[in-house]
């Protein structure tokens, strides 16, 4: 009993130790994104709806799929938030190629993921949102040049689109008190409550990881020169994604560990891609044929982006 009691006290104390090394490393990069993450949404987000609206004025034609991409990467809204606002714009008569490549790039990445995803280095950073942008933009021509859907299509003209929003209406506003600097703390709060425990859980398997699993057997897996390693990240990426802060400390052990960065940029991409509480949403949109389509491009495309980026890195 008294070495079963050692054992479990030893554990604890490596535990411990590598959750206190993985907090101070991970835990500004939380922060900070949750504070830009806030701001922009108080303060930024009717201005970005705007500059897209305004976008419906332009005559960029195809063009236009850039723009949308930078707009969806620069949106702090979740999934549920990000289809009612492509509804009304779809109500508008948007371009459903720009609305593709909007909700695409939404759905990869946001402000306080870009900068969770900064304690990965630099490099990985630059991938992710190189990699989340041309997803997006990917999307966008996809719709345009297999569906025909570049040009506008009117209310009530009888045309099914691509997207079904039907059962979407406007987004709730949640930030209506009078107050400024209360609207920024009651958005801070939210932010926290909807990912903190999912940090913490990240945080503890991080530890656990790091603790427990050989580095050798790890990067055997998901070296740099294996396409099977790209593709196993970017399936592991289904199941296991549950919140981009959570998913943070968890890669940046896996990097350490061996990971290759195109095996990382796999995961990156199908994560948020086919998080559950996403899937539901884009299958509602989508309608089942367009939805498989949707898990079809999004896996090709991860694969395809982890294959070029170990090309890449040598």
């Amino acid at each position: 009993m008294n070495e079963l009691l050692e054992v479990l006290q030893r554990e604890a104390i490596y535990l411990w130790y590598y959750l206190t090394i993985q907090i101070q490393q991970i835990f500004p990069y939380w922060l900070l994104g949750m504070v830009m993450g806030t701001g922009i949404s108080v303060l930024g987000k009717e201005k970005l709806n705007r500059c897209f609206r305004r976008l419906d004025g332009k005559r960029l034609g195809l063009l236009g799929i850039v723009p949308a991409c930078a707009l969806g990467i620069a949106s702090p809204l979740c999934m549920y938030g990000t289809i009612p606002i492509a509804a009304s714009f779809a109500r508008t008569g948007m371009r459903e190629d720009w609305l593709a490549a909007f909700m695409t790039a939404s759905i990869l990445l946001n402000p306080q993921l870009m900068i969770y995803s900064a304690a990965l280095g630099y490099q990985a950073l630059a991938v992710r949102i190189l990699s989340c942008f041309l997803c997006g933009a990917g999307a966008g021509l996809l719709v345009y040049f297999f569906f025909g859907r570049g040009g506008k299509k009117s209310e009530g003209s009888g045309k099914e689109g691509f997207f079904r929003f039907s059962s979407f209406g406007e987004p709730e506003n949640r930030d209506t008190d009078p107050s400024l600097l209360l609207r920024l703390f009651k958005n801070f709060g939210r932010n926290v409550k909807a990912t903190g425990s999912w940090f913490l859980l990240g945080i503890f398997l991080a530890a656990a990881f790091q603790r427990y699993v050989p580095a050798e057997a790890f990067a055997s897996l998901f070296g740099k020169n294996e396409g099977f390693g790209v593709l196993m990240a970017a399936t592991i990426g289904v199941p296991l994604y549950a919140c981009g802060g959570g998913t943070i400390p968890l890669l940046q052990q896996w990097l350490s560990a061996g990971m290759s960065l195109g095996s990382a940029a796999a995961f990156m991409i199908t994560g948020p891609a086919t998080k559950t509480t996403n899937l539901g949403a884009v299958k509602i949109v989508l309608g089942m044929k367009h939805f498989l389509l949707y898990l079809t491009f999004i896996m090709a495309f991860a694969w395809g982006t982890g294959v070029m980026v170990n090309w890449a890195a040598g």
